[in-house]
């Protein structure tokens, strides 16, 4: 059995069996961030004595028939975002430097109190804030298919953790694409649930008590190397808390069996005005065709009519809006309340023409992002997507607007470009709809090629 790249199912069946031991699966994990983290620079805390302790106790709870949970020893990281007891939480930002926690979060508290045992934390984004992940506090991360490009961002550590084997799993962030476009670029799997599903309390640092501000558009997502991690982990973390208090109370079901003949994919190769690698549409027209040979009905999008350019700019000007409130003191020029009120009344539009949509099929097909990994450069710098140069600000384009939605989306790795990279596909659903868009992406699976793991790992 190779413990660090086994999927978390299979790391928690041997653990119960006692094929293997926690402090095994601990020390493996470990062994392999030794082995490659000082080139990939994806893992930036690390709680080793804390982790085999908890290992320890695992394997003596199971000696005595006593099942912790679902993750029962199982090891993972976290994206260095979430508020956890002991463990610094920085989100590369240097007033965070040392900030610890007094409390997990409620996402954390859950993925303990499951069994799984919390190794390390992993590297984003200055305060998540851009699709590469580099921060004054401990540097650049880089894809581990090629370390000349980036792993994207702002979950750029947790994607290449997952890929490399120096976890079985991880939990993002995506307000913009941040959980799909790094997993699309290291060839996991990721999904962003539907708004409101996970907790966001606890989720960014919180020194000063003050009011949280993230409240929209933001949504917390687990990154793996199957869909049935993926499943597993979101079962864990979704649903009311009794913390946050904009989740919605909506049952978290199981993911179900789907057979693919009775699914409807509707597919769109790109949407208009966006740009998309030839490689990437070529992909997804492949995977279309085998679908269809597998006896789905798959069907050309006929997609809202909405300006999507537009989308994007409105949800880029309500996040402004929320980073504006949570300053300590208030703009000059702060924006008038009445601009929040359209804002979200215009967001409106696009929630529902979506939900419209998804009455019409069972789930939808498309890139994930314009291009596969790109070179490390400046934020803002153009990007090459087939020879031209096109804005930075598209990188998450195809994923932000289902942050804008709100609907449920995941990325599938399906095959690599030209160059050997990883290419990402995206497959979103009707808002609430998580654990059957899970069962349509197993369903898929196969067709898909699954995760590879990167040369020399």
């Amino acid at each position: 059995m190779d413990l660090v790249f086994s999927s978390t199912t299979d790391l928690v069946a041997a653990i119960a069996a006692r094929k293997i031991s926690a402090v095994e699966a601990l020390d493996a994990h470990l062994a392999q961030i030794d082995r490659h983290n000082e080139a990939v620079n994806a893992v930036v805390n690390l709680d080793r004595e804390d982790a085999r302790g908890r290992a320890k106790e695992a394997d003596a709870a199971l000696a005595r028939g006593d099942v912790l949970g679902p993750l029962h020893g199982v090891p993972f990281t976290l994206k260095d975002m979430h508020e956890t007891a002991g463990m610094k939480t920085t989100v590369g930002f240097p007033p965070f430097a040392d900030y610890v926690a007094r409390h997990d979060s409620p996402v954390v508290a859950r993925l303990k109190a499951a069994g799984g045992i919390l190794v390390g934390k992993t590297n984003v984004a200055t305060m998540l804030g851009d699709w590469q992940s580099d921060n004054p506090l401990f540097g650049r991360t880089s894809n581990p298919w090629d370390l000349s490009l980036t792993p994207g961002g702002s979950s750029g550590g947790a994607a290449a953790a997952v890929a490399t084997g120096m976890t079985p799993f991880d939990v993002g962030t995506d307000m913009q694409a941040s959980i799909r476009l790094p997993a699309a670029f290291c060839g996991v799997y990721g999904l962003k649930p539907t708004e409101h599903r996970v907790s966001l309390a606890g989720a960014f640092p919180d020194p000063g008590g003050a009011a949280r501000s993230v409240r929209l558009m933001s949504c917390l997502g687990p990154l793996a190397r199957s869909v049935d991690d993926l499943a597993l982990i979101y079962k864990i973390i979704a649903g009311q808390d009794g913390v946050d208090t904009d989740l919605a109370p909506v049952p978290v079901e199981a993911m179900p069996e789907i057979n693919l003949k009775t699914l409807r994919i509707a597919v769109a190769p790109s949407f208009p005005g966006f740009p998309v690698a030839r490689d990437i549409s070529t992909a997804l027209d492949a995977l279309a065709k085998r679908l269809q040979a597998a006896g789905a009905t798959v069907e050309p999008a006929k997609l809202p009519k909405l300006e999507l350019h537009d989308d994007l700019e409105q949800g880029g000007a309500l996040i402004g809006m929320m980073l504006e409130a949570a300053q300590p003191e208030p703009p000059e020029n702060p924006t008038p309340v009445s601009l929040w009120f359209e804002a979200l009344a215009r967001r409106d539009v696009s929630i529902l023409a979506w939900d419209r949509f998804f009455e019409n099929c069972d789930a939808l097909l498309c890139p994930v992002a314009m291009t596969t990994a790109f070179p490390h450069c400046e934020p803002g710098a153009p990007i090459e997507v087939d020879g031209q140069e096109q804005s930075y600000w598209m990188l998450p384009a195809y994923g932000a607007v289902f942050n804008y939605s709100g609907h449920p989306a995941l990325t599938m790795p399906c095959g690599q470009d030209r160059d050997g990279l990883p290419i990402g596909l995206q497959l979103v659903g009707a808002r609430w709809s998580e654990s059957r868009l899970l069962g349509i992406a197993r369903a898929i699976e196969p067709l898909t090629g699954g995760f590879r793991r990167p040369p020399g790992y």
